[in-house]
């Protein structure tokens, strides 16, 4: 037997149990064995009759008598009086009529189950059962509980893991043996050992520290290889013209943020370098993330390169793109937008531009990585939201260039500092983590419906004021399986009642691009007083005339998504406020109660993630992919410990392919976490 063997060789395993095993995803020893428990139950401590008290308790006792009841069609309730030398006491188990026979031998039996109150009285509810002469599976043990995925059984798990318990013991070791002695961890075998069948909890405290720091060291191996292959690469050095940038500079209708200086100088030192760049500049909502990117523009175009940008949405890339001109047209330099409505003769056009290098700065949506696309000299490459491409669109327009260009891939989800050791660790990080002098910090409150009508009279107060409101709903239409509020059942109640005197826009996802380009364009030249929305405003959309925001059923959206919603708000001069509607009036989640007293993203994201893991924040559709078991990417402590001991290996010289396992692991993360 090895780990390819099927379950379905293994002795106590039949066409149908092996089949539900199959369903679940479990089709060879190796993925049973890799099956972890998501927790455990101890019922290691044999209790007296005599002293048990309410909880999960394990009984060694003989069964005096059974009786079987059918209580209605199909249901029927077991019920057995155990007794020990100290007492006795009721068990009752439902729809198993199979153990009235099961104790009629006389033997003593472990019984391992919950002592509650049923019906006015204690009892022993559905308990395990097994004879003490055998080697208790079930029993007098600390139990380990497994997912019930497609109704897989814990009990089943447990029984065919038992058969396998020999091979567990001769499993080879997966980590280089010198970092398991310096890290003093338990071998590979132990741990898994451990998980399945514990003798105690020290047992599982230490296979727990053994198999997530193993998860953890090939994510920072599989970063830090990563890095090293990057800084191999031959890039284009683009010298510091500093006259350009000091006018640049000069000229801003408003003052730089120091943050906004040492990212932008962290920029140029980049591109002296005939390496390429790969850095993450990463600034919260409205902290002035373009105006960096525009330094950076200036930077590659005087020095006789190109410049594309990659924006997730056509309204984000139309704002960059205007930003852009505004900021280089005084250098002569020419900026180009390529997205889906250009079309026709001025599509043909601007590719012709951007292959003869007319075009110094191209900013574009996916339209960008076309085969037409030919750029005359690509030298530095922008990633707006880079989260939301996968690794191949990057790849993809990295590809444009002759020589790999710098690259900066932007964000405004900030990154928790364990992330960007761990999936981020190949890149250099610049944070904006200061905004711009003139911003108030936005007045958060959460409100339940039955304060609706005050929270109406607000935005009213504001739109009195000269100002705009969005109102958020989750749904697009009315869904019979769901009560969350909908963008058109919302639009019409404000449209036919409460706001039936101001002007209301409404805007999502199924709408044509070119008609939410032209709502968030009125909007923004204040046609509107009101836009209804989906989430589809989440990223990046300016009005700095909006002051205030009201997200209906707050309480079913993520924090990160909350927080960037509420940064649609707070863009001008203007005291702001966002209102997080809850769906009830029950007591708020943890959640809301973080966003309503912070403002402050990078603190917020350290949250989401301990609360939900890596979620989005690391990329579209890949997070699934990190597949961290026991691992938490929040413990910033075992995150560094695992980080340090990869650079000590990789330093050690050591062969990475001696080690199978790791190897494998490291080049899937390897391919997962890597920008270029």
């Amino acid at each position: 037997m090895n780990l390819l063997t099927k379950l379905s060789m293994i002795k106590g395993v039949g066409p149908k149990t092996a089949e539900q095993l199959r369903l679940s995803g479990l089709e060879t020893v190796g993925d049973l064995i890799r099956f972890l428990p998501r927790r455990h139950e101890d019922f290691s401590e044999v209790t007296p009759i005599a002293s048990i008290s309410p909880g999960k308790r394990t009984i060694r006792a003989r069964c005096e008598k059974t009786e079987i009841k059918r209580v209605r069609r199909g249901m029927t309730v077991t019920t057995a009086v155990l007794a020990d030398d100290t007492g006795k006491l009721k068990a009752v188990w439902f729809n198993q009529p199979y153990r009235a026979t099961q104790f009629d031998s006389g033997a003593e039996f472990y019984f391992s189950g919950d002592f509650d109150l049923r019906s006015g009285r204690y009892q022993l509810t559905n308990p395990s059962a097994e004879k003490v002469s055998d080697m208790p599976v079930q029993t007098d043990r600390i139990l380990p509980i497994y997912r019930q995925v497609k109704g897989l059984k814990s009990q089943l798990v447990r029984k065919i893991i038992a058969e396998l318990r020999p091979l567990i013991t001769m499993l080879p070791e997966t980590l280089p043996e010198s970092v398991v002695r310096h890290e003093k961890l338990v071998s590979y075998s132990d741990a898994l050992l451990g998980l399945h069948f514990p003798k105690g909890v020290e047992d599982i405290r230490r296979a727990r520290e053994r198999l997530g720091f193993e998860e953890l060291f090939q994510l920072t191996l599989a970063s830090q290889l990563n890095r090293q292959e990057n800084a191999k690469l031959q890039g284009v050095a683009i010298p510091f013209d500093q006259p350009s940038v000091k006018k640049f500079v000069s000229e801003l209708p408003f003052k730089l943020t120091g943050a906004q200086r040492i990212a932008a100088w962290e920029i140029i030192q980049d591109f002296e370098k005939p390496v390429p760049m790969n850095r993450l500049l990463q600034g919260d909502v409205g902290s002035g993330k373009t105006v960096v990117a525009g330094i950076a523009s200036l930077e590659a175009a005087q020095g006789g390169y190109q410049t594309a940008l990659m924006a997730p949405t056509e309204i984000l890339a139309r704002q960059h793109a205007e930003t852009l001109q505004r900021l280089l047209e005084p250098f002569d330099i020419t900026v180009g937008l390529l997205v889906g409505a250009v079309k026709g003769a001025a599509r043909k056009e601007l590719y012709a531009r951007i292959a003869d290098g007319t075009v110094q700065v191209v900013v574009g949506t996916h339209a960008l990585i076309q085969e037409s696309v030919i750029f005359h000299a690509l030298g530095f490459v922008a990633i707006d939201e880079q989260h939301r491409f996968g690794v191949a669109q990057r790849q993809a327009l990295l590809s444009k260039a002759a020589i790999m260009p710098h690259l900066l891939a932007m964000t405004a989800t900030p990154i928790p500092r364990s992330l960007q050791l761990t999936v981020f660790g190949e890149l250099d990080v610049s944070i904006l983590g200061e905004l711009p002098a003139n911003r108030k910090p936005i007045a958060t409150k959460i409100a339940s419906p039955v304060s609706a009508d005050r929270i109406y009279a607000a935005i009213d107060g504001q739109i009195t004021e000269g100002r705009q409101a969005y109102v958020i709903c989750s749904l697009i239409d009315d869904s019979e399986t769901s009560d969350k509020k909908s963008v058109e059942a919302e639009y019409k109640k404000l449209k036919n009642s409460i706001f039936g005197h101001r002007s209301i826009g409404m805007l999502h996802g199924r709408m044509k691009p070119a008609e939410k380009d032209q709502v968030m364009l009125d909007f923004k030249q204040k046609e509107y007083d009101i836009l209804v929305s989906t989430t589809v405003v989440e990223v990046g959309v300016d009005v700095p005339n909006a002051s205030v925001i009201m997200i209906e059923n707050a309480d079913q959206f993520g924090l990160a998504q909350l927080h960037q919603l509420r940064g649609r708000v707070g863009r001008g001069e203007f005291q702001s406020y966002c209102y997080l509607m809850m769906s009830d009036s029950k007591k708020p989640s943890e959640r809301l109660r973080e966003i309503e007293k912070s403002n402050d993203g990078f603190y917020l994201a350290e949250v989401d993630l301990k609360l939900r893991g890596p979620g989005e924040i690391y990329g579209r559709m890949q997070h699934g992919d990190l597949n961290l078991e026991i691992a938490s990417l929040a413990d910033t402590r075992e995150v560094k410990r695992a980080q340090r001991a990869a650079e000590d290996f990789i330093q050690s010289g050591e062969d990475l392919l001696q080690y199978k396992q790791l190897a494998q692991a490291v080049q899937k993360y390897q391919r997962l976490t890597t920008l270029n």
